[in-house]
């Protein structure tokens, strides 16, 4: 991803004033549209984008010309995730016709019981994730696998999705693979390897919390399945699908390339291929069915509405809910960076810190900030990483501090913010909406996605004691 479309269009200075309606508006619409009135995020993203358009131009004088260049940047720059959007949509259609995901609920129904069902969800999505560096790969494969094996289980959606999520990310935090990880390295000009040890151990502090939650939370469902519920659900499967171990070709191919350090979405564009492949060769499906289901999805029919309820997808079509909002808060992110909101809030940001530590935590609530503002990861990385370096220097502090901080919020952060790609994409994976708490509409996942709470804590609670931040011989900022 080239940081060039991330960095703004314009050399815009806006007031604190011009900087602070726009997002002040973000806020209200938001928490008005979609916590108090229920409304999708597209009304209130668009009414947002309207009033930082107003701004731009009334107020601080810019031209359609400068905020259209900024949104095009922004949108540019999100192309990757909007592709790989499209294709997951397909990939799980693909995969559902092709038995790799009835597989995997099968025979994870035989292995995994109540009381470790979580913990090891949570192990084996950080493995996962680690060795093919993408967190939403593991979600959108494995992760949905795992919801219809908890369902079996008889753990709610919400707490397994909580599960994948935490071992996704904390996985990909720390995978060489990772496009976040390497992009928070390059944007901080920090030695990857030097990166990934800054955050070695507050990603393992954060983790170990987060599965010692899931211990508990899968001790307290022990005993929770139905008499007979997993054997119903496997013969509903089996009846549905010949089940082998040939059903997990789509997966070997798929992680396969993953591994051998493919890109993620020519890796899933394999992947959907070779779902179509198997659903041909190994479910006896038309080639043009197969390819239908492609596009439009599966609606299975086992005679067991639970089943028929997991293995439901929307196919290639099904993805254009999810990609409208996505557009809609790049749009968004894009307009507010070439006014230069962001930079300005990052510079007040700047003004206000008075030692290493808060100079840290300032960071990462630049990060999160950030995310809520621009509905992309990578933003949240990019503006604080190139626009707090010099004060890092100033202070004596190793870049490898800020590309920590940057990493440790913006990137587990962001599916908890339902406009966001990453939490419009991991509530549509999971089949799973919001929940209100207060005035504010979270994913429903929120509440148990631990690691997202737990990583930005390690890193203010790193940065309340000093431990673990080298302020080098410059503990005070130079005068």
């Amino acid at each position: 991803m080239s940081s060039e479309h991330l960095a703004g269009t314009t050399d815009a200075r806006p007031t604190l004033a011009q900087a602070l309606v726009p997002v002040l508006g973000v806020v209200v619409f938001l928490a008005i549209g979609s916590g108090l009135l229920g409304l999708a995020p597209h009304a209130p993203l668009l009414w947002s984008l309207t009033l930082t358009g107003l701004v731009a131009r009334y107020w601080m004088g810019l031209t359609w010309t400068d905020l259209s260049d900024g949104i095009g940047g922004a949108l540019a720059a999100g192309l990757n995730a909007v592709l790989i959007l499209f294709v997951i949509y397909a990939l799980i259609a693909t995969w559902i016709a092709s038995g790799t995901i009835p597989g995997l609920m099968y025979y994870g129904l035989d292995t995994l019981t109540p009381d470790v069902f979580l913990p090891a969800t949570a192990v084996l999505a950080a493995v996962v994730a680690f060795a093919i560096g993408s967190s939403w790969t593991t979600a959108g494969t494995l992760g949905v696998a795992f919801i219809g094996i908890g369902s079996g289980l008889g753990i709610p959606a919400p707490m397994t999705a909580g599960a994948v999520l935490s071992g996704a990310y904390a996985g990909d935090k720390q995978s060489p693979l990772s496009d976040t990880t390497n992009l928070a390295a390059a944007v901080t000009d920090t030695d990857l390897y030097d990166h990934i040890r800054a955050m070695r151990w507050g990603t393992a502090v954060a983790f170990g919390l987060s599965v010692l939650v899931y211990a508990w939370l899968g001790l307290r469902r022990t005993g929770a399945i139905p008499a007979g519920r997993v054997g119903e659900i496997q013969a509903a499967l089996a009846g549905e699908y010949a089940l082998s171990p040939l059903v997990f070709l789509p997966l070997v191919v798929t992680f396969g390339l993953a591994l051998r350090g493919y890109p993620a979405l020519p890796t899933l564009v394999a992947g959907v291929f070779a779902g179509v492949g198997t659903a041909v060769l190994v479910q006896g499906v038309g080639f043009t069915a197969a390819w239908e289901v492609f596009l439009s999805g599966t609606d299975p029919e086992t005679g067991l509405t639970l089943v028929d309820d997991l293995l439901a997808s929307g196919g290639l079509s099904g993805s254009a809910w999810t990609i409208s909002v996505v557009v809609a808060a790049l749009s968004l992110g894009g307009a507010l960076e070439a006014t230069g909101i962001l930079r300005e809030l990052a510079r007040r940001l700047a003004s206000i810190v008075w030692s290493p530590s808060s100079l840290v935590a300032g960071t990462g609530i630049a990060a999160f900030a950030t995310n809520v503002l621009t509905a992309q990861q990578y933003m949240s990385i990019v503006v604080p990483g190139m626009t707090l370096g010099d004060l890092y220097e100033e202070y004596g502090l190793d870049s490898a501090e800020l590309s920590r901080a940057v990493e440790a919020v913006g990137t587990p952060t962001g599916p908890l913010i339902p406009w966001h790609a990453g939490g419009v994409y991991m509530m549509t994976v999971f089949g799973l909406g919001t929940t209100n708490v207060g005035v504010l509409a979270v994913p429903a996942y929120a509440p148990y996605y631990v690691f997202a709470f737990l990583s930005p804590v390690v890193l203010f609670a790193m940065a309340a004691t000093g431990l673990g931040i080298d302020a080098g011989d410059a503990a005070t900022r130079a005068s």
